[in-house]
């Protein structure tokens, strides 16, 4: 199955048309005709079964003839990651974690971070993209990039850990992770949190933990994180 992305449709929509590019695509490379399916999602859990009405290159018109809710996960996880000094590496965490199982992302801005600036339209395609290849019908959301002290300006919800390479008293992630339950977890960028934010996460009762015995990569540790979370839920 070939997922498509539309964020306008909704479990209302009867019939609309795809993007002048997709629709390009969907009628010159996958060569749609009249009464061909397509498969659609809204990114908020929807999975709509179309017929192409109209094959225009332009403007390719279809008709919703089946629609279903998926189901959502039990948990929710937020990570909030460092943006890296190559923003490549950003887009393949921000790809994998997407296929791992991720509901939304908050890059913060650290004192150690080299990179301040980010490009969120860039960042939002790779998710979609992501979405689609995975066949998952909820898209996660990119909230704005914020430095790491407002962070902590919000109510949070579920178990919260904070991991850092300092060598203070840690604890092992997979052994305080709990199966169905909401959690944030803060990963730092490639200088680590400074001594001063993870005392600032400590004190908004962040749990401090190690991914391993080895020194990872921004991104891997984002990922190992991911992958911890879903694999704690899967058993």
């Amino acid at each position: 199955m070939q997922l498509f992305y539309n964020s306008g449709i909704t479990e209302r929509t009867e019939q609309f048309s795809f993007p002048k590019e997709e629709s390009k695509h969907i009628v010159k490379v996958l060569r749609k005709n009249v009464g061909d399916t397509l498969h659609i999602t809204n990114g908020n859990g929807w999975l709509f079964t179309a017929e192409i009405s109209i094959p225009n290159i332009n403007k390719c018109m279809a008709t919703v003839v089946s629609k279903s809710l998926q189901p959502k996960r039990d948990y929710h996880l937020h990570l909030a990651v460092a943006p890296t000094k190559m923003n490549d590496r950003y887009e393949w965490f921000l790809e994998k974690a997407t296929e791992i199982g991720i509901d939304s992302i908050t890059p913060i801005i650290c004192d150690h971070s080299e990179r301040k600036i980010i490009k969120p339209e860039r960042f939002e395609r790779i998710l979609q993209s992501a979405m689609k290849q995975s066949l998952n019908c909820y898209l996660p959301k990119l909230n704005d990039a914020i430095s790491f002290k407002a962070f902590f300006n919000q109510d949070f919800d579920g178990d919260l850990f904070i991991a850092h390479c300092e060598e203070t008293d840690r604890k092992s992630l997979k052994q305080e992770l709990n199966a169905k339950q909401n959690i944030t977890i803060l990963i730092g960028p490639e200088g680590d949190f400074s001594l001063k934010e993870i005392e600032l996460a400590l004190q908004n009762d962040f749990i401090p933990v190690t991914l391993g015995e080895t020194r990872l990569r921004t991104e891997t540790a984002a990922i190992v994180a991911s992958h911890s979370v879903a694999f704690i839920n899967e058993l």
